[in-house]
């Protein structure tokens, strides 16, 4: 920061090379070190980079603003544009008042890039009676005809449902304006009414990539692939935003084969994935419990963390504990889960979930107490988990130290799936009747699941009786038209020689039209073994 004769010169560009936090501190100790922090250039920059374009920094630019003694409009804009989109968008609008109040001389009136930016976080916060307010101070302050602001006002109307006030602004000049015609596009689809979109946007004079994004993602969540696909096919130029919708709604429509494929495709035609691609690929391999693709997603998403592509993030970290968990391998979804710096709620329940699943109670019930231990306070899926996991292997002293656990320190109220697993884990130890009392006294209806969970137990320990009360319960809720709820009773009839009985609901099946489903198998090869080294694996320590 020193030129070779000495004297001092601020080089902006030099904060555009901070990547990180840390990069970010150590140029603001240059700055100390070398007398630029007295500079208001040098301050303003250091500002915007830890505000705009470092992801995290937002409470170091708080930090900054704070050793100003008289910001400036920039440094509010810049402030009020990092809260707009950062996690806590009400905090814009908090900062806005904050500059009116402390505008005693009138030199911090708010321009055409201020409200915007407060735009932006209204309708990220859904909030249409603060939009309308910001409205009228836009109308006061003469800015309602500038194209920026006006824009955002149609964007911002659009999506928070009136359309007649957009309307009201589009025609006219807005009409010549592509990111206007796109503000209207999305509004309309974000309504769901994709008819009205579609006119739109084949009506566009110039259709920008925004605008394509727009009806392929909504055509994608509203299930209809065909359409979404056609377009897409249709679609000049392609970004990530174009791949990722796609991917998405293959797999939010039950196809996860396909946003496999589609990813392939992406990867021919020489597009990058982001943490978003990531996400969806990941929940793609875990539903179709495909352990060798999921790994191979697993090391590639290491060698974009290592060229600094994408961020360790805590919900990709949750993403692949749940892939692993999914897909059979609890050790790397634990050796996932130690590695990882910074966990979630969901980061537990994840692990805790796997385990039950595969059976390991007891570990299960170790990292439950971990998690207590480290003050992470367990919601209703936290003892979910834990339930089934002593349901699954016969912890019921456990299971009931867990569910008054649950009820009396937590104060959470139980609902029908805790029902379903202490009568689960009641049936399976024998514990018939406690589990009855369950099912009738608890103040949650039973769903069908928990009466199939009673009538299994009662075939398993031969209580006929208790299962002819059970069995009745259940077809009274399921309506009677699963074959399998008639089974479960004939096969406890069965299990203790009342073979009269087994013919008798053989024959009520028939009067009422009930056919037996066939069975079926399923074999699945044993995925080939993949082997990820320490430096592969994100999250490894």
């Amino acid at each position: 920061m020193i030129r070779k004769s000495g004297h001092k010169r601020y080089q902006p560009a030099l904060w555009r090379r901070c990547r990180s936090v840390r990069s970010l501190r150590q140029f603001h100790a240059r700055m100390v070190v070398t007398g630029f922090e007295a500079d208001p250039a040098a301050v303003r920059e250091l500002v915007y980079c830890a505000a705009v374009l470092i992801p995290g920094a937002l409470v170091y630019a708080h930090q900054l603003f704070n050793r100003i003694a008289q910001p400036d409009l920039f440094v509010w804009n810049t402030l009020i544009r990092g809260a707009a989109h950062g996690p806590c968008p009400s905090d814009a609008v908090s900062l806005f008042h904050e500059m009116e109040r402390r505008d005693a001389s009138g030199s911090l009136q708010p321009n055409k890039y201020t409200f915007p930016f407060l735009l932006k976080a209204c309708v990220r916060l859904s909030s249409s009676s603060l939009g309308n307010q910001l409205h009228a101070k836009i109308t006061r302050h003469g800015l309602e005809s500038d194209g920026f602001v006006k824009n955002a006002l149609i964007n911002f109307h659009a999506n928070c449902g009136d359309m007649a006030a957009a309307n009201v602004l589009f025609d006219g000049p807005a009409r010549a304006d592509v990111v206007a015609w796109s503000a209207m596009i999305a509004g309309h689809a974000r309504r769901g009414d994709l008819e009205a979109a579609r006119r739109l946007f084949e009506g566009t004079p110039c259709k920008d990539l925004i605008s394509w994004n727009v009806m392929i993602t909504g055509y994608a969540r509203r299930g209809e692939m065909d359409k979404a696909r056609e377009l897409f096919d249709q679609l000049p130029h392609r970004d990530v935003v174009s791949w990722n919708a796609v991917i998405a709604g293959y797999l939010e429509s039950g196809s996860p084969g396909k946003a496999l494929e589609v990813f392939e495709e992406m990867t021919r035609a020489g597009e990058s994935p982001d943490e978003v691609t990531m996400l969806s690929l990941l929940s793609a391999c875990a539903e179709l419990g495909a352990l060798d693709a999921g790994a191979r997603m697993h090391a590639s998403l290491a060698a974009m963390v290592r060229s600094r592509r994408v961020r360790p993030t805590v919900t990709l970290g949750n993403a692949l504990i749940a892939m692993y968990a999914r897909c059979g391998s609890i050790e790397r979804a634990l050796e996932v889960f130690r590695g990882m710096a910074e966990r979630d709620i969901s980061t537990w329940n994840s692990v805790i979930g796997g385990l039950a699943l595969h059976g390991h109670a007891r570990e299960a019930m170790r990292v439950f107490a971990d998690m207590r231990q480290r003050r992470v306070r367990p919601d209703e899926v936290t003892f979910v988990s834990v339930l089934t996991a002593c349901s699954h292997s016969g912890l019921v002293k456990e299971g009931r130290w867990c569910y008054a656990l649950m009820t009396e320190e937590y104060g959470i109220k139980p609902n029908v799936k805790h029902l379903g697993c202490m009568v689960d884990m009641l049936g399976r130890a024998g514990f018939l009747q406690e589990a009855l009392r369950f099912a009738e006294q608890m103040g949650v209806e039973p769903n069908p699941v928990v009466w199939r969970a009673l009538l299994g137990a009662c075939r398993t320990h031969g209580d006929v009786r208790l299962a002819e009360l059970a069995n009745a319960r259940l077809l009274r809720v399921s309506g009677g038209a699963d074959s399998g709820d008639y089974v479960l009773l004939s096969n406890t009839y069965a299990s203790v020689g009342e073979w009269g009985e087994v013919e008798k609901v053989r024959m009520l099946m028939d009067e009422r039209g009930v056919p037996k489903a066939a069975g079926r198998s399923l074999v699945q090869a044993r995925p080939s073994s993949i082997s990820l080294s320490s430096e592969g694996l994100l999250f490894a320590r």
